[in-house]
């Protein structure tokens, strides 16, 4: 396979979109692309995306995988260095990225672009990356398959408690677990959702999803999860839910990625094969 990084300047807020493309090697034609989206407190290199993207570039797709340009993550792919830009993650500001993404590959702006086939689109996000595909793919045909891991449930997946501090304080600050770092959330955050909520609460405008969607959750995710998925399969039409068993929020896998754990494969084989059937035909 081969790898390219790009950048991409968004044009305002000093944003930047960093990301790297996978491909097969020895391509004759355009294959079907996979666009994969990150989640909250997470990167593009962060533990199984790496490998997720050789895996389906190993299956015959190309996959992008991209830092969200509020993530907190600079110059520095492993490094939130950038927190007062993660202070400011809003899900319009991703969903403008996925946007500037999807037009690169239609304008032919990305490295190996003419390996892609612009026809053939399908978008993969874990977490909160699963509801941004979600929300994404409900706005965008151009965009014809989807598939979650452990999706949040609700945009408004902070809960109760912390929204009211946030509203109070106007900025709180949650410690993340593996670097100790306390990374701050500004009120902005939650008056962006409460803002568009009939446009990004994606449950309840899920019964117009005319593209297939793939819904890979976890037995053991965090509470309210498993619901959320059995939600998201009711009201999609088109919408096929697979469990993994004795799986967590990250499918056993941890940052520094290490090994391929046996719920990852299962979760990334299940994948494969979605996109195979819906794009390739």
């Amino acid at each position: 396979m081969l790898k390219q990084s790009f950048q991409m300047d968004v044009g305002k807020e000093e944003r930047v979109i960093r990301g790297e493309v996978t491909i097969p090697s020895n391509l004759s034609n355009p294959v079907p692309t996979i666009i994969i989206c990150h989640g909250f407190k997470a990167f593009k290199e962060w533990g199984f995306f790496p490998i997720l993207a050789e895996k389906l570039a190993d299956a015959g797709f190309v996959a992008i995988t991209f830092d969200f340009s509020m993530n907190g993550v600079g110059d520095d792919p492993n490094t939130y260095s950038e927190l007062e830009k993660f202070a400011r993650l809003t899900f319009s500001r991703e969903q403008e990225d996925i946007a500037l993404i999807l037009q690169a590959i239609q304008q032919g702006q990305l490295p190996y672009s003419s390996q892609m086939d612009k026809e053939r689109l399908g978008i993969l996000g874990h977490s909160r990356g699963g509801g941004n595909s979600l929300i994404f793919t409900l706005e965008h045909p151009q965009i014809k398959s989807v598939t979650i891991w452990n999706s949040i449930p609700r945009p408004d997946f902070f809960g109760d408690e912390l929204i009211r501090e946030i509203k109070e304080k106007g900025r709180v600050y949650i410690t993340n677990a593996r670097t100790k770092q306390e990374m701050p959330i500004d009120l902005e955050v939650i008056e962006d959702l409460e803002r568009n909520w009939e446009r990004f609460n994606f449950i309840k405008r899920l019964s117009t999803l005319t593209q297939p969607l793939l819904i890979v959750q976890a037995d053991q995710d965090h509470p309210g999860f498993m619901e959320g998925a059995q939600q998201i399969f009711q009201q999609a039409p088109r919408a096929r839910l697979e469990v993994i068993s004795n799986a967590n929020h990250t499918f056993r896998a941890v940052h520094p990625f290490t090994s391929m754990t046996p719920q990852l494969n299962d979760a990334i084989n299940l994948s494969v094969q979605f996109f195979q059937e819906t794009l390739t035909g």
